[in-house]
């Protein structure tokens, strides 16, 4: 059984911030598969088409008969735990620093024979286990072996907070609280024991709505100022909290209707540009270097970036055309956000929900994505450590469309649908 997690100690001012190292993450091109899996939160493993082979460790051709017929197709994990043992020494810096370390050789129901970490509650072999793929701090799939049955307090295991961003003690800025949906996302960060949320909102000279009256009676609650088209607010906040954040969540967007022929002049367009491109640009210029130095501090050390995009994002919806636009120039971005942020082990979440029940698609049929549920993906993105997030029955729907063929998709939403 996993002890809960205790609070940590305050940080001591005098001793030095511990740096990033990371694990190995040198991959062939062909396990690639297993992390842009891992990176959705599933377990694939290569599937033979000719002789329906499940082989690990991955390979060009099946092991068995040799065809290049291979796809990878999503797994149960079920499987045996053949043995385990407990690394007292490592070579390796990252590992050299949270020894001791479980690795256990477990036999999969479906054939292969995996060497993979063990969570804490697995127990001495022989037992049934469950395996899942999960991403490290360099960004690469690592398989992990979980009990069947799991006490309340899993996610505190030592070793599974190495894989994931759990907001549980860490403090967090949110970078738009005046809409249901920034709400939402602060209520469900209290609720999964973040430590403290700082909650930004702009123009702060308006009278604040109920909602952001509500949240901010909350004891974790800090209202802020920001507004991301002020560089310079921007740049003194981050200067303010920037040492103390752990992750940040950027759900700050303009978001109107209509395309190119419907309106006039271009300055809805440059409204939208300025916060979900040119916003998310500010931030992590502010914010960036600040998380990458934090990144190895302690039990709750800065961990993860989310950005709220949209499944616009992956095709231009007409209706919402500048706004799609804007969305994929600002997914773009967080691409190269990631990369930049790999080499300090700070995850790069990307969510794409689907339409938002909200007051910029109250004319969009249902189904429509709730606040509160993409609220409660956020954090369960965060929990699971995984990369990219696809909320919603409509974004599932049009994710599976833009993989199948996105010239059709193109074609059908011009179309109307």
């Amino acid at each position: 059984m996993t002890m809960p997690m205790m609070r940590p100690p305050r940080k001591n001012p005098v001793l030095r911030t511990r740096q990033m190292n990371l694990p190995p993450g040198a991959r062939g091109r062909v396990a690639l598969g297993l992390t842009a899996a891992a990176a959705e939160g599933r377990f694939e493993l290569q599937t033979c088409e000719d002789c329906g082979t499940v082989q690990y460790p991955p390979r060009e051709v099946c092991h068995k008969c040799l065809s290049a017929a291979l796809r990878w197709r999503q797994q149960s994990g079920e499987g045996a735990l053949l043995g385990s043992t407990t690394l007292h020494h490592s070579n390796d810096l990252f590992f050299r620093e949270r020894l001791p370390w479980r690795l256990g050789l477990v036999h999969l129901d479906a054939g292969p024979t995996l060497m993979v970490h063990l969570h804490g509650e697995v127990g001495e072999a022989p037992q049934r286990v469950r395996v899942g793929a999960r991403l490290d701090r360099a960004g690469q799939a690592v398989l992990i072996a979980f009990p069947n049955e799991g006490s309340p307090h899993m996610a505190d295991d030592k070793m599974l907070r190495e894989m994931t961003s759990d907001p549980k003690f860490r403090k967090v800025l949110v970078t738009d609280g005046k809409t249901e949906t920034g709400q939402a996302i602060v209520r469900a960060l209290v609720k999964a024991g973040a430590d403290i949320v700082w909650v930004g909102h702009a123009e702060p000279w308006k009278k604040m709505g109920d909602g952001l009256d509500d949240i901010s009676a909350l004891p974790q609650v800090t209202l802020v100022p920001l507004d991301l088209t002020n560089g310079r607010q921007v740049s003194e906040l981050a200067g303010s909290i920037g040492g103390k954040v752990d992750i940040v969540i950027n759900n700050a967007e303009v978001h109107r209707t209509f395309g190119i022929g419907a309106r006039r002049g271009t300055d809805v367009a440059k409204a939208e540009m300025d916060i979900n491109y040119l916003g998310l640009l500010r931030l992590a210029q502010e914010f960036g270097p600040a998380l990458k130095g934090r990144s190895a501090d302690g039990a709750t050390g800065a961990t993860a970036w989310v950005n709220l995009l949209s499944i616009y994002a992956l095709s231009n919806f007409p209706p919402h055309g500048t706004f799609s636009a804007s969305k994929a120039a600002a997914h773009s971005l967080a691409q190269c956000l990631r990369a930049e942020m790999r080499p300090a082990g700070i995850r790069v979440i990307n969510v794409f929900p689907g339409p938002i029940d909200d007051e910029w698609n109250q004319h969009t049929p249902p189904p429509k994505l709730a606040p509160t549920a993409l609220a409660n993906a956020i954090v369960k993105a965060l929990r699971d450590g995984v990369e990219d997030v696809y909320p919603g029955d409509v974004a599932q729907e049009w994710l599976e469309r833009w993989r199948d063929n996105p010239k059709v998709l193109e074609r059908e939403l011009a179309a109307g649908g």
